[in-house]
């Protein structure tokens, strides 16, 4: 059977996401303890897939793996929720085979920008340029074969204490795609640049524009959904509260 499990951790316990030789990855710990525990022998046999590979720096509340193995989902979960490691195993459900967590109906990427000195309604009226369809080329680092036209569903704002919580909504994202919009919108709200240039730099991509990349430390991966629901563990949503809460107290 295909078993997906749904996963949190602190970004700055690791460096990165994607599996490195020699270094602490968030993916290598998962791969590790999947193994630690007979679930799986290898990430070849066992069709192994990871829905988001954030950078160094950037946390998740939830990122979702893939993988063949012969035992239940329920088993599975039961087994990982005493871990104590840095990787917070949440929920789990058994999936059709071909499954691969990589394509999602939606992902929610959280950034908590700090809004003093800046002017927020400024920041807000710049936001609303990137909802929709467009080419991102001069708001993220395009790799060669990645398509650089995205669609953004939305971009939600709200305030808590000293930030502002800017959840962006879209079915992917580019790499840096959204670091890079929050430093061009942070620049428009402090007076250092104006929207008219963000506007340019996004409907003319073959222009160059460079608006420099946000810290990665107040990035999170909010969620991730799809076509179907997982199995939660009981105390879930206090963990990850309790582990939000420790992400922004490091910001």
């Amino acid at each position: 059977m295909r078993v997906a499990l749904k996963f949190a951790y602190n970004g700055q316990n690791f460096y990165g996401y994607a599996r490195q030789p020699n270094l602490k990855t968030a993916e290598g710990e998962v791969i590790k303890t999947l193994i630690k525990h007979g679930f799986i022998e290898d990430t070849k046999d066992s069709y192994f897939r990871s829905a988001s590979r954030t950078d160094k720096g950037v946390s998740a509340l939830c990122n979702v793996v893939a993988f063949n193995t012969s035992f239940t989902s329920k088993k599975i979960l039961d087994n990982l929720i005493p871990e104590t490691g840095d990787i917070l195993f949440y929920a789990s459900v058994e999936v059709d085979d071909d499954f691969n967590p990589r394509h999602a109906k939606t992902r929610v990427y959280r950034y908590y920008l700090k809004h003093s000195d800046i002017d927020i309604n400024k920041v807000t009226e710049t936001l609303s340029l990137f909802t929709g369809v467009h080419d991102f080329s001069n708001f993220a680092r395009v790799e060669e074969f990645k398509d650089p036209i995205r669609k953004i569903d939305n971009i939600a704002v709200s305030k808590l204490d000293d930030f502002l919580i800017i959840d962006f909504y879209a079915p992917n994202f580019l790499w840096n795609q959204i670091r890079r919009i929050i430093s061009a919108v942070k620049k428009v709200g402090a007076g250092k640049i104006e929207k008219q240039e963000v506007l340019e730099a996004l409907f003319n991509p073959d222009k160059n524009a460079d608006f420099n990349v946000a810290s990665a430390h107040q990035l999170i991966l909010k969620n991730i959904f799809y076509n179907f629901d997982f199995e939660y563990s009981s105390d879930y949503l206090s963990n990850l509260n309790e582990l939000e809460n420790k992400v922004l107290s490091n910001i």
